[in-house]
């Protein structure tokens, strides 16, 4: 039977100790964080989690277990007893005499826990490491059963879960727990090539070995609130290099700002959070063996405005107008548009290699029963929010984050929706030594030949490369009082007019707006607003949003790649054709330059 999302207080672990001081009594025990005296049935209520700081003491791997799987569904996975010592190594003593230790002090066998449970009911296989049996070092044996967690989930066709600690490889093992990181590495690329569900948990130490292999591999990355992950501890950093480190460093909170994990958790919200992912990606399978997924055709998407079928064309002629309305400081922006139009949403952060831009948001979402990846850029609301999210203008590892999250979404057979609504990228200098051009056209070219189908929407303002590289679609809405431009009128009037004061004409001559686009066949679909715009009732243009993307992806449902890749093919070759001219006169042309 589950539990609710709610985690129940674990059973008393075997945690990090700190010196009590004297005549200190057997049931407290002083936090290694701030070092306050602390009962110990407090803190075993409270996760082993210092109420006073925050701290989050280490835990064993059978209270982690406890913690996180329903109530007695852990079955453990019998291993056939392994002792290796491949090179016969003494220190200070013989390995075999450590091993024999480390099995005694932690009552473990090695330094790693495999079997299977239920998380809210969803079936998974566990690999839970003990950092008590040598520093949860990895050596032949943990390689060894990592792997048969990993072999295991593919047989079953069960999600992963791996909860790491650990201080990197086995030294007494040499090269051959060396080589451990291939193989263990080699069992989550087959993983991830079967389309198979992985989430890592990395909890207090990670390092070594370990970080460098399986344990930031997964589908998702997730670290624990306060714990210490990388590949050269500090200690090996500040000896070897002699640098000073930034405040902070390594941290969990620090891999989240450098977009390095996807989530950073309390132990109290990492079960509901587990339960959520498991829900989304069994939700996606579920429809995937529902709809025939992919095994059926791509139906050309009709051209429409999606206020009844006799709507009219969208209200606004006058192309400044429209400008005006798309950049309304009160519509409502992507992340008011998620927590509204979508039942819910878990976001994902980073870029896996520099950082997490807050200008671009994505992660996975629920729409009526159907799991979806959705990504777009986040202007904010506020000044300050505006100015901590560049005002909707990604750099080049927003787009890097984007292009992950279309990855995953191809991985486990997820449509795309994008929401688009920004001035353009970045164009400061920092972007272009991170190749913003490349990060852009990237993303271009992968979401043009992504085999799950792709929704975009344009919910407001839709500049230059820096939102087309959201709009490479099968399906392209634009909202009433929306627009796409190859450049911001204020551009196009300097340029060409030699004054940007007039933006106005420029928008005229560039017919911007969702009505030039829906009559050229640019756009597939125009979204109606309620009177007065998005912004004077953002529910009621949330639940236009969310109709017509239900009816996009259930037209899209089911679509055969093969047949959805030609699709997209022929509307993006047919962009620019004769359709585009079809029913239009001539029209005044700005003047050139001298």
């Amino acid at each position: 039977m589950s539990r609710t999302a709610t985690p129940p207080p674990a059973r008393a672990a075997r945690t990090e100790r700190s010196t009590p001081p004297s005549g200190e009594r057997s049931g407290w025990t002083s936090c290694p964080g701030c070092g306050w005296l602390l009962y110990r049935k407090r803190l075993d209520r409270n996760l082993q989690v210092c109420p006073e700081c925050d701290h989050h003491l280490r835990m064993d791997a059978r209270a982690r277990i406890d913690l996180l799987a329903d109530t007695g569904s852990f079955a453990e996975q019998d291993f056939t007893a392994l002792s290796p010592d491949p090179l016969s190594f003494t220190d200070l003593r013989a390995y075999p005499g450590r091993l024999d230790d480390a099995s005694r002090r932690s009552q473990e066998s090695e330094a790693v826990v495999v079997g299977t449970a239920r998380i809210g009911g969803h079936d998974v296989v566990l690999a839970v490491m003990e950092f008590g049996f040598l520093g949860g070092s990895m050596g032949i044996e943990v390689g060894r059963r990592v792997c048969g967690a990993a072999e295991l989930a593919l047989e079953r066709g069960l999600p992963l879960l791996t909860v790491c600690a650990s201080g990197g490889a086995r030294m007494q093992e040499g090269v051959f727990s060396l080589f451990q990181m291939a193989r263990t590495s080699q069992a989550f690329a087959r993983l991830r090539e079967a389309g198979q569900l992985s989430v890592c948990l990395l909890t207090d130490p990670t390092y070594g070995g370990v970080s460098a292999s399986f344990a930031t591999l997964g589908s998702v990355v997730v670290a624990e609130r306060g714990a210490h992950v990388g590949f050269a501890g500090p200690r090996v950093v500040q000896e070897t290099i002699r640098a000073e480190l930034p405040a902070g460093f390594q941290t969990a909170e620090f891999l989240l700002e450098h977009g390095l994990v996807d989530r950073v958790e309390s132990r109290a919200e990492v079960r509901p959070l587990l339960i959520r992912l498991l829900a989304l990606h069994s939700s996606a399978s579920s429809d995937a063996d529902r709809s025939g997924l992919f095994g059926g055709a791509a139906r050309p998407g009709p051209r429409r405005s999606d206020d009844g079928p006799d709507a009219a064309a969208p209200v606004h002629e006058d192309p400044w107008v429209v400008v005006q309305e798309a950049r309304c400081a009160e519509r409502p922006t992507t992340l008011d548009y998620l927590h509204s139009a979508f039942d819910d949403f878990v976001e994902l952060h980073g870029d896996r290699a520099f950082a997490d831009d807050p200008a671009v948001v994505g992660g996975l979402a629920s729409i009526e029963g159907r799991t979806v990846v959705v990504i777009g850029h986040q202007k904010g609301r506020t000044v300050r929010e505006r100015v901590t999210r560049n005002f909707g203008m990604p750099h080049p590892e927003g787009y890097r984050k984007a292009q992950r999250l279309m990855d995953h979404a191809e991985a486990f057979s997820l449509p795309v929706v994008t929401l688009v609504d920004t001035p353009g990228a970045h164009p400061g200098p920092e972007a272009e030594e991170r190749g913003q051009a490349h990060a852009i056209a990237g993303i271009i070219m992968r979401s043009s030949r992504l085999r799950v189908p792709v929704v975009a929407v344009v919910t407001g303002e839709g500049g230059s490369g820096g939102a087309l590289a959201l709009c490479t679609s099968d399906r392209l809405l634009v909202m009433e009082n929306a627009f796409l431009s190859v450049i911001s009128p204020e551009g196009c009037a300097a340029i060409l007019w030699r004054t940007a004061t007039e933006a106005p004409t420029a928008a005229r001559a560039m017919r911007l707006g969702a009505a030039h686009l829906l009559e050229t066949g640019i756009a597939t679909s125009v979204v109606r607003e309620p009177a007065g715009g998005a912004q004077a009732d953002p529910v009621a243009a949330a639940d236009r949003l969310r109709e017509a993307l239900v009816r996009e992806l259930d037209d899209l449902a089911g679509s055969d790649p093969d047949t959805l890749l030609a699709a997209r093919s022929r509307r993006l070759s047919g962009i620019g054709g004769a359709e585009a001219h079809a029913g239009t006169g001539p029209q005044p042309a700005p003047r050139t330059q001298d």
